[in-house]
């Protein structure tokens, strides 16, 4: 019997709830057919396997929250954010998990760096299952020919006579490495080419997918050979979880009616720890895919890393470069930070000419993107001060600013919101995503809001898609108290003492310090005219302004 909409409880999915049911209704998860229940979840965490003992790396689950319309025995309707109608869930079991052991056993860390453990901390702790009812899937209309199902991609597979196809996983523009590696893999099998970039969830920070999808495109329209390579697109949400990862890149990619894999270096990696450190050896991936290819039914084409000589005009895989040979590379970071964010175009033996157009057009340099400016620090501190001035300097160099500030946000942009830390949460939520919004379109946002709590100040910094200045006003709660006029720290103190804490920030609220600000000013020891150099010192060292008198190329 099917539900309908009318009367049952809704849950809006994440992009992530929304990429998973999208695979889960196409076949690209199979043996999957619905949200894992608890049995397939405990075992996927401890073992990587369903409770029928089929190989599945990591958990596909669908959090939610006891009591806030998720019951056992009822239809839950699954939303997009629009409020469309994508699917019921009807609720057989709704168990609670140990997030601690998830991240340690499936992504082998607690280090909130790791975009997969950050993510799960912010889940509720219960995960529902039951049947799927899929009404429509999530609806697309960007790139809509390139956005082929398994079945599709199956079928046009058997209509170009192909019975041996690589697929190559990328979630990053393609240079000329790529392309030769990509081609050479092609020919070692003796076989077509998948290029199936990810264009569900990717890294933060990572290029957005409409800017690497006009770049694939131009790649394959012009620089291989016809009918040798296919280009779909893939709506998966990455966990970043590497060895375990990389074997939910095969299933899917033995789904869509692939024969071997492409495995590189660090593949799925989510970079380095808050120490510093990688969260997975770099060959990690390639051991992983080596030891369960044959259970998958994949075979690997390990990734060499390919290398330009620039004597010989060619590329080759860098282990078979003699020794002594020079050769020239360019980091990603030197691409971002180098070139794109100086205005410079790529060299052509580093990328063809139709991509680097389309990625300095995309790209702007960074003295023409916007940027989130955060004040973070106690009341009293001089936020709100330094930013005003911080407004005129600014101008001098071509930035108009807009300010928001705690005081006016909570009359208008969070009017109704308490002191609470969910609405406290809530509040800087909404101030982050209106500055981020800001800055992606090119503008510039002072943020001047106390915003004691680390985390959610991270989440403000993720929306601003790294262009985010973080200013760590860290003046003594001493002279922060001096300067109260409004004495809010004496009636905070007496309430304490009194046994009614009123939850003010520094006296019987916590402030968490930033770890690591761009910017950290004691402004008892600073003057307000040498805050604002030093904030501006920082930005011309980023690249966000430009020297007086320097003309922009």
């Amino acid at each position: 019997m099917k539900a309908t909409a009318k009367d049952h409880a809704s849950l809006t999915l994440d992009e992530r709830g929304l990429c998973d049911l999208e695979l889960l209704s196409l076949g690209g998860f199979s043996p999957l057919r619905g949200f894992m229940g608890k049995a397939d979840y405990d075992r996927v965490v401890t073992e990587m396997r369903l409770a029928d003992g089929t190989l599945w790396p990591l958990p596909v689950t669908l959090p939610v929250t006891p009591g806030h319309g998720a019951e056992e025995g009822k239809p839950l309707a699954l939303r997009d954010v629009y409020g469309n109608l994508l699917a019921f869930l009807h609720v057989e079991e709704i168990y609670p998990i140990d997030k601690k052991r998830e991240a340690e056993l499936a992504y082998g860390s607690l280090d909130k760096k790791h975009p997969a453990v950050a993510h799960l901390d912010r889940q509720p702790g219960h995960q529902a299952a039951g049947r799927l009812e899929v009404i429509r899937t999530p609806p697309h209309y960007d790139f809509v020919e390139l956005r082929r199902t398994p079945a599709e991609l199956r079928r046009h597979f058997q209509s170009l006579g192909w019975s041996r196809i690589v697929a190559f996983q990328t979630r990053n523009p393609l240079h000329r490495a790529h392309e030769e590696l990509t081609k050479r893999a092609a020919e070692q099998i003796g076989g077509g080419l998948l290029i199936h970039p990810v264009v569900g969830v990717t890294k933060p920070g990572d290029v957005d997918h409409f800017t690497r999808v006009r770049c694939y495109r131009a790649l394959v329209d012009n620089y291989y050979e016809s009918g040798s390579v296919v280009l779909s697109l893939l709506p998966l949400a990455m966990r970043m979880a590497g060895p375990r990862e990389v074997l939910l890149h095969a299933i899917i990619r033995r789904n869509y009616g692939c024969t071997h894999f492409i495995v590189g270096r660090d593949h799925a990696g989510p970079g380095n720890d808050s120490t510093g450190k990688a969260f997975y050896p770099p060959y990690a991936a390639q051991d992983s895919m080596a030891k369960f290819k044959d259970e998958i039914g994949m075979e690997m084409v390990d990734f060499k890393q390919m290398v330009f000589l620039p004597e010989e005009d060619r590329y080759s895989p860098v282990d078979e470069v003699p020794p002594g040979t020079k050769t020239a590379d360019i980091s990603g970071t030197e691409v971002r930070d180098k070139y794109l964010a100086r205005g410079l175009q790529l060299p052509e033996w580093f990328s063809r000419p139709a991509v680097a157009e389309i990625l300095n057009e995309t790209n702007p340099p960074r003295f023409r993107q916007g940027i989130t400016i955060w004040f973070t620090g106690l009341s009293g501190s001089g936020k709100s001060t330094i930013a005003h001035a911080l407004i005129e300097r600014l101008a001098e160099f071509g930035r108009n600013c807009s300010l928001l500030d705690g005081d006016e946000i909570r009359t208008h942009l969070s009017k109704g919101l308490g002191f609470s830390k969910e609405d406290r949460d809530t509040n800087i939520r909404r101030v982050g995503y209106v500055a981020g919004l800001v800055a992606l379109h090119g503008g510039t946002t002072l943020c001047s809001v106390i915003s004691p709590y680390r985390a959610v100040r991270d989440e403000a910094r993720k929306i601003s898609r790294g262009n985010f200045i973080e200013v760590y006003c860290s003046t003594p709660i001493e002279v922060c108290e001096e300067r109260d006029v409004k004495g809010m720290y004496s009636k905070a103190r007496a309430a304490l003492a009194a046994g009614k804490p009123m939850g003010f920030t520094g006296v019987d609220d916590p402030y968490e310090p930033p770890l690591n600000p761009e910017v950290s000013l004691d402004t008892s020891k600073l003057s307000v005219a040498e805050c604002v150099d030093t904030i501006v010192n920082k930005l011309l060292s980023l690249g966000y302004i430009l020297p007086h008198g320097h003309i922009a190329e």
